[in-house]
């Protein structure tokens, strides 16, 4: 893109950004919406035409630009709308049915170490939400996360070397019995 044109589009930033709030509330979104049409723009320079006013054509990349969020956002709405739905009607299985899923993971996780057993316990067995075990456990949440990342870890790993092929498929159907 010719240094003119970058420049006239640089230069008229505050009327483009006024344009993309008209239409999008949120100002932080606007400034991205703004901010990844420069950058199509740039992409897209030679889709300029001949004759063509080049605030004319950024105008016409913005309003792209903002169909192309609300889309995505539609999109995004709709997938959620959906995994909430299948959560609402998903059903636990029995407890009795839980605890034979893999009759070895008690032993196993005595054998990793407490802190990781313990989170494993509250927060993927006893489903308490991580950032109140963070909160119980006086941690942040961040440290929680990275904890539960390695706990769960540890657990694989020492649920393979346990169970050995069984573990590597879910430890359905599981006879170790060790």
């Amino acid at each position: 893109m010719p240094e003119t044109e970058l420049n006239t589009i640089l230069n008229h930033r505050q009327v483009f950004l006024g344009f993309v709030q008209r239409r999008i509330a949120d100002r932080a979104v606007a400034e991205d919406i703004l901010q990844a049409a420069y950058m199509r723009a740039l992409e897209h320079e030679g889709d300029l035409r001949r004759n063509e006013s080049i605030v004319g054509w950024f105008y016409r990349v913005l309003r792209n630009a903002v169909i192309d969020y609300y889309r995505r956002r539609s999109s995004e709405e709709k997938g959620l709308e959906s995994w909430s739905r299948e959560l609402e009607s998903a059903v636990a299985p029995p407890r009795e049915i839980q605890n034979e899923i893999c009759a070895c993971l008690g032993r196993v996780l005595d054998s990793i170490r407490p802190d990781y057993a313990d989170l494993i316990r509250a927060v993927d067995l006893g489903e308490q939400p991580l950032q109140h075990f963070a909160r119980e456990k006086s941690i942040s949440a961040s440290n929680a996360g990275v904890r539960a990342h390695r706990a769960r870890a540890a657990l694989r790993k020492q649920l393979v070397a346990t169970c050995g092929s069984c573990a590597e498929h879910a430890c359905l159907n599981c006879t170790c019995r060790r």
